[in-house]
């Protein structure tokens, strides 16, 4: 679904020789860009063309080369010529069978042989191999570019030396020329020739190696000089001549075997003649020239979906005698010329025919087939209806204003149509309707105009190469016309064209005739326009984009009465140009922190897509933009769609080219390595080489491509779908919302979350009256769930709102919500919107119904006392206005029981103590009989009270239970014990219910021994004391080993003194047992009087303070010796200590630099390697080095021995990481991957605790108190050192940990010590005493 718009002409004259010269043949030179010309004087003309850099738009870029003789005999002409790569020349025939060899450089020509009876046709095969001669009698003739033979064969039989004779006179050589056309891949050449025995050609296929005739179609009315074999090698085109039958010629296509496989009409009268017939590089493009009664023309057809569509028609007067060839380097690259010598280059380009409204604008021919997608997905040939036109359409400019649409469309010959059209919402009326445009009236010939595009309704805007006849003082004011004619020959105009309804429109119908057009103001350019787009902020405004893709913006001033006063080109903001020619450009409406604004794309040749001087995407096929606001004459665009040349979709939202990276997101998804897998940023196109078309606005939300084979299709990605249901909800369209929600089979919860919860409930009456469908407010009701799916699911596609764009608030607030979890809040808020707005009705009931039993929990309870009124109605025989709003009961519970567990409904009817109620739920709920009807039986011959306890037993409703239970007296107080024995949880209630004492002291008893069972043994005892049972809270200390309680207890029971005592002496052993000492050093000093055994468990808890303040408080000097050896031996042990702690430090922290130095040296190894650092041989780094180092940390054996045990280590890898993983650490085994980190946890746990830090002080007291100060001394200064070391460790590895460099001067044991040395620590030695030091 696109048309051939023309984007560019450039001209230049051959400046022949004489009058009578006529150009007459053309060949390329693909290599250096150049077109040679053969004329009727055996002259050449070369031609350079534009580089690619210059994408040929510059008329100064064609350079006219000197005319280079052919020295002929005198009756001797050029009859063909090819251009050889491999001899860089041309390989000329002439009419007297001469085969000559051209060269250009130096100029020389070289006679290769002579074919008798004249050459007819030269054509070299696709790779140049071999060259195809066809000879005046017949003969063909294939050879090597080294004019070696490779065979000769009878083509044409029935030519003879009188008819080549008759040619050779002849100067023009149309009818010579007998054309052999190569398949793409050179294995084939098909020619037209007669049998004997046939008065018309035939085709004929060869191959290539043998010269074997392939297959042959048989005689037929073919026209001599029309046969192109399609370069990607399907079909060979050629052509009937049908003027015995009266009809106009016929294009036809043949396969590989000769059969006819299909053809098209070509539309013009019974005289038409076609005189060649040409493929573009491509193969998706046929041109003709096309010789009429009036004029000539070229004519380029395209075949899509089964059907040839005339998408471009350029006229010429016959006296010019037009030719044209392919460039067959760009296939959209179109040469003209005439035998005058003037050259016309045409470059086309592919543009979308649907427009920035979903509306579809095919040109074929001289129709214009249009289809709103948005109502109707046809695909081309088929349409809604179409426009006529009186000539071929050449370009079309389409604009929506004021809920009517304008159509204007230039024609081949030169005429310019306008077509009014009502809203789309009227043209139904116009199906397979076909609409007759008249062309306009108009004061000065317009010619041919490139780029139309709408300023307004009566305004347009075109470029036509420049020609001073166009203007006269009618249209421009004489000082205006004197600089336009001082213009460029090869310059282009700007035309500002005003357009004028003489007719009144009539409303519904389109409106075809009575238009005027004229120039009314015209800006002469010096570069080529490459594309204009209107300006959607400004009104009377446009850009153009010129070669090199500089932006000028186009103003056109009015005045009263829309009239323009004059017009104003200058130079754009130069950050919106280009850094290249786009020929896609497009302008669109955005909307940046409420700023409205235009933005430009631009998407050049090479696929890359423009913002102003940013490339977003450099593999573009296709792009198109989607607003999720509906069509208006200022639509907003939010999102830009592109689709890559690897076939994937890419929905990017505006806020994302403006503040984000989309290029990075593009590229990324676009290499090979991630093509194919899943993400929320693009869609994989099903089908290979899709084409996006348009996309579909506002809530339908769809984005249309077309495949190779024409078909269209519609994706809707998830991406603009949650858009247009945001955009619904900021709306607050709730009915819109919800029904795109249904039909994408979105999660309804995306209606509340992105709303809010305070939001939406706010609006549930809105909501409810809006949707007014119950159906669809129970699916929704339904679907509610507490997560919200837009920090889950939808978190990639939709950001988190902000509370300023909902009328009613957005964002939650935890203290208005409340506790009630969101499923029930929501519920709550649409079950009473339906209550009270909502009529009465079946439906309205059971939708209720689903509020309440998807609520959390499920207010089944509140449902069944619904259904039980309706029953009671019915029971009641009831038959009025009411019981007819709702449903009957059975109907109800069944819709109940179809949402909810019916063993959770059926419990739910048996608290409600409605056993009739329980048994119809039974039964609906297909329970058997035999398992409820008992049970319901039993309960119903028990007292009401007692009914209710079973089944709050049940129900396991417990609390419920001992109420009912405790209501009967004292008959059930052993059940009433029963139960809070099996439900410890009781307790408190049951003593809050119980106001007998006697009563209450045996639920005090049994929640202690409940209590003590569960060792909460203060609390057992606590509770014992309430009820006066001393005993056993005696007990109750004594398990919990609480010596003070127990102590206490003793004296509240009047123990006699000896049985305090030998409880006393107890505890102590007990209390030493369990690692307690200074607790029984406590007791032995408070109730046994014995200072030794005190002194003595102070000594063993380390508490020497304490034990030589006791031992001097009873004068015991003893004692004091005692606490001073024993404060010595400890000393001495923590002298030990440190120094192998310290010496530890040393040895943990020197292997851990070697195994980091190792992992870095080796990952840079991979890194420089492009492997990943999760390779295998990234863990083999500390095996490694373990065996580099010769020994291990961990052990002080020998180099072999540290050898034998790292293979070991080696072998036993995977065991020991399983190890690791189920204890969660354990022994650092040298050469295993996790040994670092190993190292690093195992150095910080050496640190000083704070118990250890404690004792330390202590004993340093304790031995200056001794007269021990020099132990004092040595002591401190050891754990000094040790300290230091561990923590200056620590900072070493916190250093390093993160980083990739290790200095081996400053990441060392000594540089940190010195560092923690001069500097001030408040936990750090605080232990240490400055006098010490």
């Amino acid at each position: 679904m696109k048309n051939l718009k023309l984007s560019s002409v450039f001209s230049s004259v051959i400046e022949l020789q004489s009058e009578r010269e006529n150009l007459l043949l053309c060949a390329f030179d693909i290599e250096n860009n150049r077109i040679f010309f053969a004329s009727s004087t055996n002259s050449i003309y070369t031609l350079q063309l534009p580089s690619a850099q210059n994408g040929g738009l510059s008329s100064k870029a064609y350079l006219n080369l000197e005319a280079e003789e052919v020295a002929l005999e005198p009756d001797d002409h050029i009859t063909d010529m090819e251009y050889l790569m491999e001899k860089e020349a041309l390989i000329l025939g002439t009419s007297d069978g001469y085969l000559l060899l051209h060269s250009l450089d130096p100029k020389a020509t070289n006679l290769v042989g002579k074919v008798e009876g004249g050459i007819r046709s030269i054509s070299c095969s696709p790779d140049g191999a071999l060259i195809a001669i066809k000879g005046g009698l017949g003969q063909l003739l294939v050879m090597t570019h080294d004019w070696d033979v490779l065979y000769e064969t009878a083509v044409d039989v029935q030519l003879h030396n009188n008819v080549v004779a008759s040619d050779a006179s002849n100067s023009s050589t149309d009818n010579f020329q007998s054309p052999i056309s190569w398949r793409g891949d050179g294995k084939y050449f098909a020619t037209l020739a007669r049998d004997n025995d046939s008065l018309m050609p035939e085709l004929k296929i060869w191959e290539r190696e043998s010269g074997t005739l392939h297959a042959t179609s048989g005689s037929k009315s073919f026209v001599g000089t029309c046969l192109d074999w399609m370069p990607a090698g399907s079909k060979v085109a050629a052509v009937y001549d049908r003027k015995a039958e009266e009809k106009s010629p016929l294009i036809v296509f043949f396969e590989k075997n000769g059969l006819e496989r299909s053809s098209f009409t070509v539309d013009g009268p019974v005289e038409t003649i076609i005189k060649s017939l040409k493929w573009n590089s491509n193969s998706d493009l046929l041109a003709a020239s096309i010789s009429h009664c009036d004029y000539d023309a070229v004519k380029i057809w395209s075949f899509s979906n089964n059907h040839w569509y005339l998408k471009q028609e350029i006229r010429y007067s016959k006296e010019e005698g037009m030719k044209f060839t392919w460039d067959p380097t760009n296939p959209l690259h179109l040469i003209c010329w005439n035998r005058l010598g003037k050259v016309n280059s045409y470059n086309f380009i592919w543009t979308t025919a649907v427009t920035e409204t979903t509306i579809a604008l095919v040109i074929d021919g001289n129709k214009v087939l249009v289809t709103p997608l948005a109502s109707a997905l046809v695909p081309p040939p088929m349409s809604l209806f179409h426009l006529k036109f009186h000539d071929a359409v050449q370009d079309i400019a389409f604009i929506s204003y004021d809920a009517k649409s304008h159509l204007a469309a230039c024609l081949s010959d030169g005429s310019l149509c306008i077509a009014e059209l009502p809203s789309t919402d009227a043209w139904e009326q116009f199906e397979d309707g076909e609409y007759v445009v008249e062309p306009s009236h108009f004061d000065v010939p317009l010619g041919t105009l490139m780029h139309l595009t709408w300023l307004d309704a009566h305004t347009l805007l075109g470029v036509s190469p420049y020609q001073a006849d166009l203007f006269s003082t009618a249209s421009c004011g004489e000082h205006e016309l004197d600089n336009l004619k001082l213009a460029h020959s090869h310059g282009y105009s700007l035309h500002e064209i005003e357009i004028v309804c003489s007719e009144n429109s009539v409303p519904g119908s389109i409106n075809s005739s009575g238009w005027y057009t004229k120039i009314s103001k015209s800006v002469p350019l010096e570069k080529s326009v490459i594309g204009i787009a209107s300006n959607p902020a400004k009104r009377h405004s446009a850009f153009v984009q010129i070669n090199g893709g500089s932006i000028l913006e186009h103003s056109s001033e009015m005045r009263a009465g829309g009239m323009p006063t004059k017009s104003l080109l200058g130079q754009f903001d130069s950050d919106c140009g280009f850094t290249s020619s786009c020929p896609w450009m497009k302008d669109v409406l955005i909307c940046d922190h409420g700023i409205s604004k235009p933005l430009l794309f631009g998407l050049d040749k090479d696929g890359r897509l423009h913002v102003g001087r940013q490339i977003i995407c450099r593999n573009c096929r296709s792009f198109s933009f989607y607003s999720n606001t509906t069509v208006s004459t200022k639509q907003v665009v939010t999102h830009l769609l592109v689709v890559t040349k690897q076939d994937l979709l890419f929905v990017i939202g505006v806020n994302e080219i403006l503040h984000g990276n989309p290029e990075s997101m593009v590229e990324k998804y676009s290499s090979l390595q991630n093509h194919g897998s899943e993400s929320k940023d693009y869609i994989t196109v099903w089908e290979r080489g899709a084409k996006m078309v348009g996309a579909i606005h506002g809530d339908e939300a769809a984005v249309i491509l077309q495949t190779p084979r024409g078909n269209l299709e519609c994706v809707y990605p998830r991406k603009l779908v949650l858009a247009s249901i945001i955009n619904a909800l900021l709306e607050e369209r709730f009915r819109d919302a919800l029904l795109m929600v249904r039909r994408h089979r979105i999660d309804f919860n995306v209606i509340v979350d992105y709303c809010g919860q305070q939001a939406f409930i706010k609006s549930a009456k809105q909501f409810v009256c809006q949707v007014n469908n119950l159906s669809h407010i129970t699916e929704f009701v339904s679907s509610i769930k507490n997560e919200n799916i837009l920090e889950t699911l939808y978190k990639d596609y939709v950001s988190l709102p902000c509370r300023d764009d909902f009328p009613n608030g957005g964002s939650e607030n935890p203290q208005s919500i409340g506790t009630q979890s969101k499923v029930s809040c929501v519920l709550l808020a649409v079950r009473t919107a339906l209550e009270e707005h909502i009529p009465e009705s079946p439906a309205r009931e059971l939708c209720i119904l689903t509020t309440l039993a998807r609520s959390e929990p499920p207010a089944l309870e509140e449902a069944l006392n619904r259904i039980k009124v309706t029953r009671e109605m019915e029971l009641s025989g009831v038959n009025d206005d009411r019981r007819k709003a709702y449903p009957s009961a059975e109907e109800s519970l069944k819709h109940l029981l179809w949402l909810t567990d019916p063993e959770a409904v059926f419990e739910a009817a048996l608290g409600l103590y409605d056993l009739n109620l329980a048994a119809i739920v039974a039964l609906n709920s297909q329970k058997d009989p035999k398992e409820f009807l008992p049970f319901l039986r039993e309960l119903e011959q028990l007292p009401p009270v007692i009914m209710r306890y079973q089944i709050d037993l049940k129900l396991q409703r417990h609390e419920s239970a001992l109420k009912h239970i405790i209501s009967t007296g004292d008959a059930h107080f052993e059940d009433c014990m029963n139960l809070l024995k099996s439900n410890p949880e009781l307790f408190p209630l049951g003593l809050q219910l119980l106001t007998d004492l006697d009563k209450r002291k045996q639920v005090l008893d049994a929640w202690g021994d409940h209590l003590f069972a569960e060792k909460c043994f203060e609390d057992a005892a606590t509770t014992f004391l309430c009820c006066s049972l001393f005993q056993k809270a005696l007990k109750a200390y004594r398990a919990g080993s609480d010596w003070r309680g127990v102590l206490t207890m003793a004296g509240v029971l009047g123990l006699q003194k000896e049985e305090v005592l030998q409880m006393a002496n107890d505890l102590c052993e007990e209390f030493q047992t369990i690692g307690k000492p200074s607790e029984a050093a406590k007791i032995a000093l408070d109730y046994c009087a014995d200072v030794d055994r005190g002194v003595g468990y102070f000594i063993m808890a380390r508490e020497w303070d304490e034990a030589l303040r006791v031992a001097c408080a009873y004068g015991r000097d003893d004692l004091v010796s005692l606490v001073k050896d024993a404060a010595l031996d400890c000393a001495n042990t923590l002298v030990t200590e440190y120094k192998e702690r310290t010496e530890k430090v040393g040895q943990y922290l020197s292997r851990y630099l070697t195994v980091r130095r190792s992992r870095l040296t080796l990952a840079a190894k991979l890194h420089s390697e492009d492997r990943p650092i999760g390779d295998p041989e990234y863990d083999t780094v500390s095996e490694a080095s373990s065996s580099f180092s010769g020994m291990s940390a961990y052990t002080r054996r020998s180099k072999t021995n540290s050898t034998a045990s790292i293979i070991s280590s080696t072998a036993s890898k995977a065991r020991d990481i399983r190890r690791q993983k189920k204890k969660g650490g354990g022994k650092i085994r040298a050469g295993s991957p996790g040994e670092e980190m190993g190292l690093v946890d195992h150095l910080k746990s050496m640190s000083l605790t704070e118990s250890a830090r404690r004792d330390l002080k202590s004993i340093l007291r304790a031995l200056v108190m001794t007269g021990e100060a020099d132990t004092a001394k040595q002591v401190q200064s050891l754990g000094k050192n040790f300290e230091l070391s561990q923590q200056a460790a620590e900072k070493l590895i916190e250093d390093t940990i993160g980083t990739n460099i290790i200095d081996e001067s400053s990441h060392t044991l000594e540089h940190y010590l010195k560092i923690l040395q001069g500097s001030s620590h408040s936990q750090i030695l605080s232990w240490q005493s400055k006098v010490l030091i």
